[in-house]
C-alpha cells in the first residue's frame, strides 16, 4: 500500500522530488491513495520549499501521464491558448473561433476559478444550456466540425491535476511556479496540442504580482513544454487593472460578445485576444497570422464561429443576440469624493474578491456560483474618477458591501500612465 508522507516530507525538508517519487504522486492522486489532507500537505510543502526545475518537470510530466493522452488527425494544426488567470480576461472565448476561422484547430480543455480569479468553463456556463462536460466523442466532433470547442477535462485526462486543482484553491497553496506549472501544462500536454501560446499576467490582479516572478513563470512554462515536444510561446501581460471593463460571469461572456460583434467599448480586450490569436496561428505553422485574425475578426467569421460552437455545445443557436442572466439589483458605484481627479491605482486583486463575495465564485470547491452577479463599466487607469463601475448584485446588502469593496480597491490621484497591455515575449 502507498504511503505517501515520506515524499512529502522530502518536498517539506528541501530534500526535492525525483521522477519516482512524482509520478508515485500523481498516480496516488488519481486514483485516491492519497488523501485530500496529504494532497494539501504537499501541495504547501511544494509552496514554502520548492521543487526546482526538474522536479517541477518530473511533476508536469508525471501529471500528464496520470491519464489519457490525446492525439488528433485534422487537417491543419491543433493549437491552444492559456492564461495564468486575472480579472477580466475572457480571451479564451474570443481566442478560440477567432484561430478556428483561420484555418487552425482549437481543442481548448479549460478550468474553472481558481482563488480570486474567474474560470473559463463558469464564464461560458453563464450561457444558458451551454454543456462543457462532452465526452471524447463529443468533443473530438465538435472541434472537427466547427474548428474549436472548450471543454472540461474528462476525468481520464489528466485526473491527477483536476484533484489538485482544486485543493489548491481549498489549502491557499496557488501563487507558486512550482504548482502552477505542472497544473497548465499536464493538461495541455495531454490535449496532444501540436502549439501552445501562454498568457502569463503581471500586476496587482495576477497570482504573480512581481514582474520577475511572471518571467521567471513564463520561462518555466515555455521550457517545460518546448523540451515535452510543444513549440510554445509566452506573452507577459499587464493585469495591474482588469482587461475588461467587467468581472463575472455571464458580464465577462458579454464583454466578450462586445468584441466578437466589433462594437466600441472593450479595446484592450480586443487588442490582447487579436495579439494571442495571431501568436497561435504561427505556433502552427500559419503564415500572414496578424492579418488573418484582423480580417477573420472585422468579417464576423469569428462571431460565426463562435455561435457555432455555441450551438453545438448544448447552447442557444442566436447567443449573439440572446438575453445572458441578470441581476435583481444593479447600482452604480460612485467615486469618493475630494481624494483626487483621475484613477490612479487599481487593486484588481480586490475586485476579484469582491465578484467572489457577491456569489460569482467558489469558496469551496463544487459550490454553486451566481452567474448574473459581479461588476460593470469599471473605471481603468488613468480615467477621470467620476464613476468607478456598477455593481451586479442578488440583495441590496450585497451590493452596498461590493459598492465599499470596489471603491476600496481603487487608489484615486493624479493621471496616470497605465502602461504597455504588452510587456515582454518569451519563446
Amino acid at each position: 500500500m502507498f504511503d505517501p508522507r515520506p515524499i512529502i516530507a522530502a518536498v517539506r525538508d528541501g530534500r526535492g522530488l525525483d521522477a519516482a517519487g512524482a509520478a508515485r504522486v500523481a498516480r496516488g492522486l488519481a486514483d485516491g491513495s492519497v488523501s485530500d489532507a496529504q494532497a494539501g500537505a504537499f501541495a504547501m510543502a511544494v509552496l514554502t520549499r520548492g521543487l526546482g526545475p526538474e522536479g517541477r518537470a518530473a511533476l508536469t510530466r508525471a501529471m500528464r501521464d496520470s491519464g489519457r493522452v490525446l492525439a488528433w488527425d485534422l487537417p491543419g494544426p491543433a493549437v491552444d491558448k492559456h492564461s495564468t488567470g486575472g480579472i477580466g480576461d475572457v480571451t479564451s472565448l474570443i481566442v478560440a473561433p477567432l484561430v478556428a476561422a483561420c484555418g487552425a484547430y482549437v481543442p481548448m480543455i479549460s478550468g474553472r476559478g481558481l482563488g480570486h480569479t474567474g474560470g473559463t468553463l463558469d464564464k461560458l456556463e453563464a450561457i444558458p444550456g451551454f454543456r462543457t462536460d462532452l465526452d471524447e466523442a463529443a468533443f473530438r466532433r465538435v472541434v472537427a466540425d466547427v474548428g474549436c470547442a472548450i471543454v472540461a477535462a474528462s476525468a481520464d485526462l489528466a485526473p491527477a491535476d483536476r484533484r489538485l486543482y482544486a485543493i489548491r484553491d481549498e489549502a491557499a497553496s496557488v501563487e507558486t511556479i512550482d504548482l502552477i506549472t505542472p497544473s497548465i501544462l499536464s493538461k495541455k500536454l495531454a490535449a496532444g496540442l501540436d502549439g501552445l501560446v501562454l498568457d502569463v499576467k503581471s500586476g496587482s490582479g495576477a497570482f504573480l504580482t512581481d514582474p520577475q516572478a511572471a518571467r521567471d513563470l513564463a520561462r518555466a512554462l515555455v521550457d517545460t513544454a518546448t523540451a515535452a515536444g510543444c513549440p510554445t510561446v509566452a506573452l507577459i501581460t499587464d493585469m495591474d487593472q482588469p482587461l475588461a471593463r467587467a468581472a463575472g460571469n455571464a458580464v465577462e461572456v458579454a464583454a466578450a460578445l462586445t468584441v466578437l460583434r466589433g462594437d466600441p467599448g472593450e479595446e484592450p480586450l480586443r487588442d490582447l485576444s487579436l495579439a494571442l490569436a495571431a501568436e497561435c496561428l504561427r505556433v502552427g505553422g500559419i503564415p500572414d497570422a496578424e492579418a488573418r485574425v484582423a480580417q477573420a475578426l472585422a468579417s464576423g467569421a469569428a462571431a460565426e464561429r463562435f455561435a457555432r460552437m455555441i450551438a453545438a455545445q448544448g447552447g442557444p443557436a442566436d447567443v449573439l443576440t440572446a438575453p445572458l442572466p441578470t441581476a435583481p439589483v444593479i447600482r452604480d458605484i460612485p467615486a469618493p469624493r475630494g481624494e483626487g481627479t483621475h484613477i490612479a491605482r487599481i487593486d484588481a486583486t480586490a475586485l476579484g474578491h469582491a465578484v467572489l463575495a457577491l456569489g460569482g465564485g467558489r469558496i469551496r470547491a463544487g459550490a454553486p456560483i451566481d452567474p448574473a452577479v459581479g461588476l460593470t463599466d469599471l473605471a481603468r487607469l488613468g480615467e477621470p474618477a467620476r464613476r468607478l463601475g456598477r455593481v451586479h448584485a442578488a440583495s441590496e446588502a450585497d451590493a452596498r458591501a461590493a459598492i465599499a469593496a470596489v471603491q476600496a480597491a481603487y487608489t484615486l490621484g493624479p493621471p496616470t500612465d497605465p502602461g504597455p497591455l504588452i510587456r515582454e515575449r518569451l519563446t
